[in-house]
């Protein structure tokens, strides 16, 4: 079924085209990540298929049957409403009925509950109850009756995405979903579930996102604006790249041929008497074409940084027994750490466990309740925030540049001038112009980036460096950060950008705890999920012994019921070496595990050396490998006791 058709689409703002005459089809089913660099168009395109922009030529066609969503980057509310007016507000029975019974919930209201379960079981409507609790919860939205006027940025994100997820499910079947930058403000959990809830969910998918593993784990064909034109490849990111790449050399060979026959054709043009017979004007026409094709550039455009670092001396910084906590809300407790020059730390936790709040003590923006935290006298800090650009008053880009300073030194002891400086950051010369308020998102990010490495910093602070930021502009950061040579602290939920550049994580666990984590962000998230297999396999083994039952029962109730085999009634006795072997068992795996809990416990303290954190990881590695060892081979003989 087609739920989308356009034809000839074209869009320009002033004098700068975003996409000429584009056509393309969306069906049942299709899953579509649409990438580009910042202000191309990408969210002026999905505006346009819900009809909340006009094309300037073209068709674009939607199914009569078909509810369009917009998950958008500037989400709009009713500010004096409350979170649960904004998110309900679709007029349908079951969203009112849960919504009345949600707000009698909130204000413990004795009769309206009553009153909503009644009208909640008239309308069978507890399965979508569940279903909403559950949205709400996995994207941590609580006190449903604020007003979203006090919400946070990050806040109202998550609220409108609730909003967005809940009212397709009570759209009708066919729903074409277009999501503008869903996972920004988002914890990587949070990313996660929202990549199983859209693989679930039925819906159609047209998607814009920098996450490089989210758009592999949600879609599977990939549209490219580039120069005005749209580009469609089936596959994952690593695909469209390698197809790129190949129509790229295939565009640049015959752009070559057609230098060729320009110069012949010139050559001929220039003997040309001026009254020219009807086979010449052909030829002359047939000229002014390949002329164009000759002189087609194909733009590819990086960022090259070459920064003069200042030079870090042997004192970075040192973290001494610090303390700090918001009321009773504890951020650190007696953490303690030195900072080594050229160190790469990654930094992820959930939403509100301080992470910000951490960077800004380092910086000693923000004072410790107690403790020490010495900062090296050649340390210079760049600080990439969430807050965004700071400015006293509109003004254009390269005034805005100029404020900081007028030349920008480079490593091999040249300079740029900001006009050039801001070329490198791909704003052409009309765009150094351009006015600070009509900027895109991503391209203020992008100005910001510019501003904090201009004062050559040697100790980067990156506040989530890639919201907003497309995938070309990311590709090459990662590519600069890679050889930078002083000290990067991120905190970031993009996962790729994460695993690219980190060596070891800060893991905020809350209440306090920071855990040290030898390795990047999937190695983390491959060790915690061993962790709650063990944990879960244990929990049940302890409960099952507090209730007196055997360790042979436990393990036989968690199989999976099967009828039995032939084999099965035919089992043979342990043989007694075997029986030695399973009473060894019983004895090794509750003291590996002790081993394990004691030095899980040991490297949560924050006060290890990395080499003595590195020398613990690798014995944990020794100790899981040995459990799942041990734990294969004693379900094996269990089987014949």
């Amino acid at each position: 079924m087609h739920y989308v058709s356009v034809e000839g689409l074209t869009k320009s703002y002033g004098i700068n085209p975003l996409f000429s005459n584009i056509s393309f089809h969306i069906n049942e089913g299709d899953k579509i990540a649409l990438i580009a660099r910042n202000g191309i168009g990408k969210s002026t395109l999905l505006r346009i298929l819900t009809g909340k922009e006009t094309p300037d030529s073209g068709k674009s066609w939607v199914h009569k049957d078909v509810t369009v969503a917009l998950f958008e980057q500037d989400p709009q509310f009713e500010e004096a409403k409350s979170v649960l007016e904004n998110i309900f507000e679709l007029n349908h029975p079951i969203i009112n009925a849960i919504k009345k019974y949600e707000v009698a919930i909130e204000e413990e209201d004795a009769d309206g509950i009553t009153e909503g379960i009644e009208a909640m079981d008239n309308l069978n409507a507890w399965d979508f109850e569940t279903k909403v609790h559950q949205i709400l919860d996995k994207l941590n939205i609580h006190h449903l009756t604020n007003p979203v006027k006090e919400l946070s940025g990050g806040q109202r994100k998550r609220v409108a995405l609730a909003k967005t997820l809940i009212n397709i499910g009570f759209s009708h079947q066919h729903t074409l979903l277009m999501m503008d930058e869903p996972t920004n403000h988002l914890d990587v959990e949070m990313i996660e579930w929202l990549e199983n809830y859209l693989n679930q969910e039925k819906v159609t998918l047209l998607l814009v996102s920098h996450d490089r593993y989210f758009l592999d784990a949600v879609c599977d064909e990939i549209w490219e604006l580039e120069r005005e034109k749209l580009y469609t490849y089936k596959g994952d990111y690593e695909q469209f790249m390698e197809q790129k790449a190949a129509r790229l050399e295939s565009e640049q060979a015959s752009i070559d041929k057609a230098k060729n026959t320009y110069r012949k054709e010139l050559e001929w043009m220039r003997k040309q008497p001026k009254a020219r017979t009807t086979k010449s004007k052909s030829r002359q026409d047939n000229f002014y074409e390949v002329e164009a094709r000759a002189k087609q550039k194909i733009e590819d455009t990086q960022l090259q940084l070459e920064v003069k670092m200042s030079r870090l001396g042997g004192k970075v910084v040192e973290m001494k027994k610090v303390y700090k906590s918001f009321n009773d809300l504890p951020i650190l407790k007696g953490f303690e750490y030195t900072f080594s020059k050229g160190e790469r730390v990654g930094i992820v936790g959930k939403n509100g466990v301080g992470k910000s709040t951490f960077l800004n003590m380092l910086q000693l923006i923000e004072p410790a309740d107690s403790g020490k935290i010495n900062v090296g006298d050649t340390v210079l800090f760049g600080n990439f925030s969430q807050q965004g650009l700071v400015i006293k008053e509109d003004m254009r880009v390269i005034e805005y540049v100029k404020t900081f300073a007028e030349n920008f030194p480079l490593a091999n002891g040249g300079s740029l001038s900001a006009a050039q400086f801001l070329e490198l950051f791909l704003f052409t010369p009309d765009k150094q112009y351009t006015y600070l308020s009509a900027l895109s998102g991503g391209e203020k990010k992008r100005l910001q980036l510019l501003t904090v490495l201009f004062r050559n910093p040697n100790f980067l602070i990156l506040d989530e460096p890639t919201n907003d930021l497309d995938l070309p502009t990311l590709a090459v950061l990662e590519n600069f950060l890679s050889d930078y040579p002083g000290c990067i602290l991120i905190v970031s939920h993009d996962r790729y950008f994460m695993d690219r550049l980190v060596d070891h994580l800060f893991v905020f666990e809350g209440n306090g705890e920071i855990r040290d984590f030898p390795g990047n962000y999937t190695q983390y998230r491959i060790w915690q999920k061993d962790n709650e297999k063990l944990a879960n396999k244990w929990d049940v083994l302890e409960a099952g012994k507090r209730k007196g039952a055997t360790t042979e029962s436990i393990v036989m109730n968690e199989q999976p019921k099967t009828a039995p085999s032939a084999s099965a009634s035919t089992k043979r006795a342990l043989t007694f070496k075997e029986k030695r072997e399973f009473e060894q068992l019983e004895k090794d795996m509750p003291e590996l595990e002790k081993e394990k809990q004691s030095l899980t416990l040991e490297m949560s303290t924050g006060t290890l050396a990395f080499d003595a954190i590195q020398k613990i990881s690798d014995r944990l590695i020794v100790i899981t490998n040995q459990l799942e060892e041990k734990e294969l081979r004693w379900l094996e003989l269990s089987e014949l006791v």
